[in-house]
């Protein structure tokens, strides 16, 4: 009988859904030749089958060489090699079984010792990776084992059940997050939502023509990004001032906030007193709030304590200018200090300059929603929501690049809270995360989530890992430091997308997001190709080596090529001058 090309071999031992596997010593080659095409046998990743009646088992490779031995024998074999006999050894774990044309990940049955072990052809290999559902499936590139087949992503499970996508730097990273949105936004969806949080603008070339840019100095066809002081939390508001507040003096302002709030509600039908809280997301003065604060604590008074003393110059609240007061004097008479001032006046003049600085006008001057000296704003929160994602694109970047970095987590975890608490809180509506999904991607994740930390990004994040499928809110996770990540939120990503990584302690937290039997293949991370990626968890059929596709326009975190760049002719000296003035602006313009 002629032999059957794929045969290499017969399980030894099982062991749980580990299974090592003998060689045989009379196989003829590593690399033997099945219908015209080349396989490798023993490539870690890769996956091997065993036939069992109707149904084949599959495994992937985790172990090759005389370690994959069973203990018993790695114990009799140091004592004397030659029990090996010209055997050679493989270990595996079991992913997954088929029964006719179908694949189902996960086992019923296990194999025993003596049943024999084959390659995996192409063809099995098309019904492993086929099976997807056209319309739920994304492409991201090809199967490393096979280039010939295409690898897919399950989209709603890579959506509903949260994604990170982990790499070191130069690993094909920010191309490979370019590819898995791209591939959905190509989807023929009208009313797909993705949000990019861009916080070093690296994303816009890549992704043109499906996305809409926001950034602070908007250029021609882009949206300036505006981000209401009033809509942020209370404590993120004052924590974005310069300097410390006592609990005693930030519930004094607090209450002085919630004043200017329900003023403003009362004369919207509709809103119940009792529910508005500082926190609640309502326009209001900081200019006023600001000028009331001061004044208090300016006043100077004659000796009764109750009469005030005239003016010496007045000020101005839409100018932020202080009114002043005849100075007390120092000898015990008239004019007398307020006794019931706070104490604040240091505070308040680092606030003023915060609100002075051009740097921050996004955020208290804000094209459209600044409200005027009696909390007025043109505009209103629904139009910012319609404005970041009715544009008619599927894809909403908001490049932070040009937000100052000491306020960059605040107001990125900002963002978050305020898209996140619109989709909890409209839940019912047809534009709540229920009826329409939002996927939100954060590059730099670990910028949100240092393990440990107590900031409104990371209790955001924390909260959309946790709750946020149940309310329509998927996240991809973007990290060059998965060891810097909160472990919870890295735990609750249902798939995994680990591209190269060489730090021993990354790869430990990445080996610990994946399922037990995977843990062994996080030692092939320092040994990938740059784009290729081991893909696990809820949004693959099957583990998979994978390599991407190439994005179509670079994106911009791509590494200058200095053999190239100092070919060109030295720069005019006078690009100095345009490199300081921008530096003076805060503007790349």
């Amino acid at each position: 009988m002629k032999p059957n090309p794929t045969h290499i071999g017969q399980v030894e031992s099982v062991s749980g859904n580990s299974v090592t596997i003998k060689m045989a010593s009379n196989y003829p080659s590593n690399m033997p030749i099945v219908d015209g095409t080349v396989y490798r046998i023993g490539q870690i990743g890769s996956f091997l089958k065993i036939p069992l009646g109707y149904a084949n088992l599959y495994g992937l490779i985790t172990q090759a060489g005389v370690l994959a031995m069973p203990e018993s024998l790695l114990v009799a074999y140091k004592e004397n090699p030659s029990i090996a006999d010209g055997h050679r050894w493989l270990r595996m774990i079991l992913v997954g079984e088929q029964i006719g044309s179908s694949f189902e990940r996960g086992v019923l049955q296990s194999p025993t010792s003596g049943d024999q072990v084959h390659l995996v052809t192409n063809e099995d290999l098309r019904i492993v990776y086929g099976g997807y559902n056209a319309q739920s499936s994304i492409v991201i590139g090809n199967q490393s084992a096979s280039e010939g087949l295409a690898a897919q992503l399950d989209m709603d499970k890579l959506i509903s059940r949260h994604c990170a996508i982990l790499g070191a730097t130069g690993s094909g990273k920010s191309n490979a997050v370019s590819i898995v949105v791209k591939a959905i936004a190509e989807k023929p969806f009208p009313s797909a939502r993705v949000l990019m949080i861009d916080p070093h603008g690296e994303y816009a070339s890549s992704l043109a023509g499906k996305c809409r840019v926001f950034r602070v100095g908007a250029i021609a066809g882009e949206g300036e990004l505006c981000v209401p002081f009033w809509a942020l939390p209370f404590k993120e508001l004052m924590a974005i001032f310069p300097g410390k507040l006592s609990d005693q003096n930030e519930d004094y302002i607090r209450g002085k906030v919630l004043e200017m709030k329900r003023a403003w509600a009362a004369d919207v039908e509709g809103l119940r007193e009792e529910a508005i809280t500082a926190d609640s997301p309502i326009p209001f003065s900081i200019k006023q709030l600001w000028f009331d604060l001061d004044n208090f604590e300016r006043m100077t008074f004659r000796k009764d304590q109750e009469t005030l003393m005239d003016l010496t110059e007045e000020g101005d609240a839409e100018t932020l200018k202080s009114n002043l007061y005849p100075a007390a004097a120092p000898g015990g008479g008239e004019p007398f200090l307020n006794n019931k001032a706070k104490g604040i006046l240091g505070f308040l003049d680092g606030m003023r300059s915060r609100l002075l600085d051009q740097r921050y006008q996004f955020l208290f001057e804000p094209e459209g929603y600044c409200p005027d000296i009696e909390g007025q704003a043109p505009s209103d929160l629904p139009s910012l929501f319609a404005t970041w994602f009715g544009h008619g694109f599927p894809i909403s970047i908001l490049d932070l690049s040009a937000i100052p970095s000491d306020i960059m987590q605040a107001i990125s975890g900002s963002i978050l809270k305020i898209v996140y608490d619109a989709l909890y809180w409209g839940q019912t509506t047809l534009v709540g995360g229920k009826q329409q999904p939002l996927f939100v991607v954060l590059d730099e994740a670990h910028a949100y989530l240092k393990a440990g930390e107590d900031s409104i990004s990371s209790r955001t994040v924390q909260a959309i890992a946790k709750e946020g499928r149940k309310y329509g809110v998927g996240m991809l996770l973007v990290t060059q430091r998965p060891s810097e990540l909160d472990e919870t939120v890295l735990s609750q990503c249902g798939s995994i997308i680990a591209l190269r990584m060489t730090n021993t302690r990354d790869k430990g937290h990445v080996s610990s997001a994946m399922q037990d039997e995977l843990r062994e293949m996080a030692d092939v991370l320092s040994s990938l190709r740059t784009g290729e990626a081991i893909v696990s968890g809820e949004a693959v059929r099957i583990p998979s080596r994978v390599k991407f596709f190439q994005a179509d326009n670079a994106v911009k975190s791509s590494d200058p090529i200095a053999s190239k760049l100092w070919a060109n002719p030295q720069p005019d000296v006078a690009e100095y001058e345009a490199s300081v003035r921008n530096w003076r602006n805060q503007s790349f313009n």
